[in-house]
């Protein structure tokens, strides 16, 4: 791979308005601003990160995550390749090539998450065991949907994954001009594609991290190949998806401690306790010294706050101490893609930036004790309990409505109703895409205006649909 295609400014409506103007901006700074300005990223303020249907005022949105991915995103591509274009590591990258491979990675830290459906990661999770649970029961004419439908179109249920649906609604859903989405560069679109293969070639055990999850639907697959032919990372990542990866991480394993710690999740002292006893002892010589010293900066924040008679000390201390690590990370995980910038370069990389780096047990640390101390409290199955009860509803009645829109078998009076519901755009997008396709997939292509219109939801709106048509209101 090189840079010259990596940076990719094509955009599928095919055409640039760069000579338009006398506008100083590259084609990636222009994305930011059609990214900003759009419906789809405003969602994101109500849109869960770890709590759903948390109401707290500090608790981060998937807007504020975003936010903070970008700003991190944007700070890896200055470390990383100021460093490689000062120490002359790849003769082909260009100065002006800077801007724009940062600008891309702004503008990727805002997209990342923008298919997520409500209610945070439990939203994926729900919405996967409610297909594997119900698809295989459906039927249209008498016929198993799970037996009309090829392999791949079942497994894109089974495994629905938020970054294929970024995909899909930023090239088609977000209709604002025509039916090519928010028509943004194929550099950018790139980045976000953490996972670069179909439902049906997920391998977890593969040991390379690309075939993790899936990264782009069926109905998707021609623009996913017109994509990655034209920047030429084709069966690999591109490049800077391990930077926007590496981004991601460690604003999310930051993030979840400072909220765990601001919401009584776990202790300060838990907190120190767990760092020395339970994952100390998992450094690897290369890593205790990093390990040690981060553990001491805890301490010693603690102390000051103490010292200068602060009202809660303990909050204080992992305040500060979590912005040190963030610096930590960052660093590590720059210099994690140098080291290793040949391999990505050839796509032959297989791991996570901070997994290979000397801050990989802090990293995994982090990660490990929001889990332990958060994702399996009382606190958050209760709240995911009751988004259960919203999705399992919303997706029967969504369901069972589309299954039978646009087809010979007639719709009952409150299925053509719950059709009305779905936005204009997604049945545009429908019709669309549906238009000269056979029966099989034009049943697959309505199976994806559920997640479509699920996905385009924020956990308000969810949680109000769900009350209304419920009765419970």
């Amino acid at each position: 791979m090189n840079w010259k295609k990596l940076l990719c400014e094509k955009r599928r409506r095919g055409y640039s308005t760069t000579s338009v103007s006398n506008d100083p901006r590259n084609e990636f700074q222009r994305d930011y601003h059609r990214i900003i300005g759009s419906a789809s990223f405003r969602r994101l303020q109500d849109k869960t990160q770890v709590f759903p249907l948390d109401r707290g005022d500090f608790v981060r949105t998937r807007l504020t995550h975003s936010l903070e991915v970008s700003s991190f995103a944007k700070s890896l591509g200055q470390m990383i390749f100021r460093n490689i274009f000062a120490d002359n590591i790849d003769n082909e990258l260009e100065e002006q090539d800077i801007e724009k491979i940062c600008s891309i990675l702004e503008c990727a830290g805002l997209i990342h998450d923008i298919g997520n459906p409500p209610f945070g990661h439990f939203g994926e999770d729900y919405v996967r065991d409610w297909f594997v649970r119900n698809l295989p029961k459906l039927e249209l004419g008498g016929k198993k949907l799970s037996e009309i439908l090829d392999p791949q179109m079942c497994e894109d249920m089974y495994h629905f994954e938020g970054n294929a649906q970024a995909l899909r609604l930023l090239t088609k859903l977000h209709f604002l001009v025509d039916e090519n989405g928010m028509n943004l560069t194929y550099g950018l679109l790139n980045t976000i594609i953490k996972y670069p293969v179909p439902s049906t070639a997920i391998n977890k055990k593969s040991g390379n991290i690309k075939d993790k999850k899936m990264g782009y639907y069926y109905a998707d697959r021609e623009i996913f190949e017109d994509i990655v032919s034209s920047t030429g990372a084709v069966g690999c990542r591109h490049p800077l998806a391990f930077i926007l990866e590496a981004a991601d991480d460690i604003a999310y394993k930051t993030a979840d401690i400072e909220d765990a710690v601001k919401k009584g999740f776990i202790t300060y002292s838990r907190l120190v306790y767990e760092l020395k006893n339970t994952y100390l002892p998992k450094c690897g010589d290369n890593e205790r010294t990093m390990f040690e010293k981060a553990v001491s900066r805890l301490e010693y924040y603690y102390i000051q706050a103490v010292e200068k008679n602060l009202s809660s000390p303990e909050h204080n201390a992992v305040q500060r101490w979590i912005i040190y690590v963030q610096g930590l990370l960052l660093r590590c995980a720059a210099s994690s893609f140098i080291e290793n910038y040949n391999d990505i370069m050839a796509g032959t990389f297989p791991k996570e930036l901070l997994a290979a780096s000397d801050a990989g047990t802090l990293a995994f640390a982090l990660g490990d004790m929001a889990y332990r101390f958060v994702f399996c409290s009382k606190e958050i199955y209760s709240l995911e309990i009751a988004a259960g009860e919203i999705y399992e509803f919303l997706l029967s009645k969504i369901t069972s409505a589309v299954v039978v829109f646009d087809t010979e078998y007639g719709s009952s009076f409150i299925e053509k109703r719950v059709m009305r519901l779905i936005s204009e755009n997604y049945i545009r997008a429908y019709r669309i895409s549906s238009e000269g396709k056979s029966e099989k997939e034009k049943l697959y292509l309505r199976l994806m205006l559920v997640t479509d219109y699920l996905c385009g939801m924020t956990d308000g709106y969810a949680k109000k649909l769900y009350t209304e048509l419920s009765g419970i209101g």
